[in-house]
């Protein structure tokens, strides 16, 4: 069991995963957030589907299937957070203890470098967002005052 707070007392929970999740399209569909300040917990929005071999706090291994959401930043941590299709419901895995990631979409199996990986990848997200709000923003009709 993940026992660290992951994200804060007023934050709306996602509902369990049920069986007709499991079933549905691997990319489930989030509104993604912006970047944001959580107390000392730097928070990167991050999205994607992920195969990961995590160890817990007792050293069991275990295999799961997240749906990202975002990537925390704090003091002496970095959690990676979304929904654990598994176990139903949002979870946040310590990165150092995630021994293989797998992208769900392209494939790529990393087993070092994962938290370089998902840096880049928040970083990467981040940028396209940014430009399809220029593009937006250009796009937009202006009004004659």
């Amino acid at each position: 069991m993940n026992f660290h707070v992951f994200f804060s007392p007023d934050r709306p929970q996602e509902p369990a995963a049920t069986a007709r999740d499991a079933t549905r399209d691997r990319d489930v569909a989030a509104p993604p957030v912006g970047e944001r300040q959580e107390g000392a917990w730097r928070v990167l929005p991050l999205e994607g589907s992920f195969e990961l071999v995590y160890e817990d706090g007792q050293g069991a291994w275990s295999a799961r299937t997240l749906q990202a959401r975002e990537l925390k930043l704090g003091p002496g941590r970095t959690l990676l957070g979304g929904i654990d299709r598994g176990r139903g419901g949002y979870r946040g895995f310590r990165v150092d203890r995630i021994r293989r990631l797998t992208d769900g979409a392209s494939g790529q199996r990393v087993e070092a470098g994962i938290l370089d990986l998902l840096l880049a990848r928040a970083e990467a997200q981040r940028r396209e967002r940014a430009a399809l709000a220029r593009n937006r923003r250009r796009a937009a009709p202006r009004h004659a005052a």
